[in-house]
């Protein structure tokens, strides 16, 4: 079964950092990108990576402070996020593509999100 099963969200104080999982069932080659949404806003694109491993990020949300990094032993793509602020508070997904995208309808496997509150 061709699935994304994402992990590693939690509650953290503001400052502090953690590292979200994406592991993959099948399509193992694909991009990978990280979205976010919370409540009441549309989701946003957050980070992602190309199956040859460029990745890219958006400026206002991750840049700079958020890494994504594949690990193809483990078909699974990590988001490290450092020096977290109160307003990364949301629910994490990852998403697969054949070709990597920015926007949220390019991505047509979905996981089922892990939750990420970060308290001030």
């Amino acid at each position: 079964q061709v699935q994304l099963v994402e992990s590693g969200g939690g509650l953290v104080q503001a400052g502090n950092s953690l590292k979200l999982s994406c592991r993959a069932s099948g399509r193992t080659s694909d991009a990978i990108g990280w979205f976010r949404q919370a409540p009441g806003r549309e989701r946003e694109f957050v980070a992602a990576i190309s199956g040859s491993d460029s990745p890219t990020y958006n400026p206002l949300s991750a840049q700079g402070r958020f890494t994504i990094a594949r690990d193809n032993a483990k078909n699974t793509v990590y988001l490290q996020m450092n020096n977290l602020k109160p307003e990364d508070t949301a629910v994490y997904f990852c998403a697969a593509a054949r070709v990597m995208s920015r926007t949220a309808d390019g991505y047509d496997l979905w996981g089922q999100g892990t939750q990420v509150t970060v308290s001030s």
